[in-house]
């Protein structure tokens, strides 16, 4: 998959960034160190647009600083989802990947070249209460995931094509 989105990490001004706070104080409660490593790569992963692989960001991570290794990126990966900065997320092709916590959203995958499209959609959400308290289903957390082929992938006579 190609690296869109994934620019050159940007050096964060003197003012710590909220993430950076986050992943400081997460660090200090469980005795570990704030590395240049952690930082660098803590860096680059805000700097991504979307949802990354360890192998990606180890490629963005590594033009900075070579001797960075992959566990590296992987551990921090970690720490960042243990603090609550990042989320894993699986799309069915075997692969992890990362983003950034924000914002409630769900995911269209294309299952031809694999292109992740989020979105939100209220009606959606107004929806899935509903059913869970139709249920009497206490709703805590969800992930909606659409899979099927984006308008690049899709067949030129649209109008006959269906898969169920």
């Amino acid at each position: 998959m190609p690296l869109e989105g994934i620019t050159k990490p940007v050096r964060l001004n003197t003012a710590m960034s909220r993430e950076k706070q986050v992943l400081r104080e997460y660090i200090s409660q469980n005795k570990l160190k704030l590395t240049e490593q952690r930082e660098l790569i803590l860096e680059a992963f805000l700097s991504t647009k979307g949802h990354v692989s360890a192998e990606e960001l180890y490629q963005v991570v590594c033009k900075q600083n070579p001797m960075i290794g992959l566990a590296t990126v992987y551990r921090t990966l970690n720490l960042l989802c243990e603090c609550g900065l990042a989320q894993q997320r699986q799309f069915g092709d075997g692969q992890t990947r990362y983003e950034l916590v924000q914002a409630h959203h769900d995911h269209l995958i294309c299952t031809k070249c694999r292109k992740i499209i989020e979105f939100e959609n209220e009606a959606i959400e107004t929806l899935q209460e509903q059913i869970a308290k139709e249920h009497g289903f206490m709703l805590q957390t969800h992930k909606h995931e659409l899979y099927g082929l984006c308008s690049d992938c899709q067949p030129a006579e649209r109008e006959d094509f269906v898969i169920y």
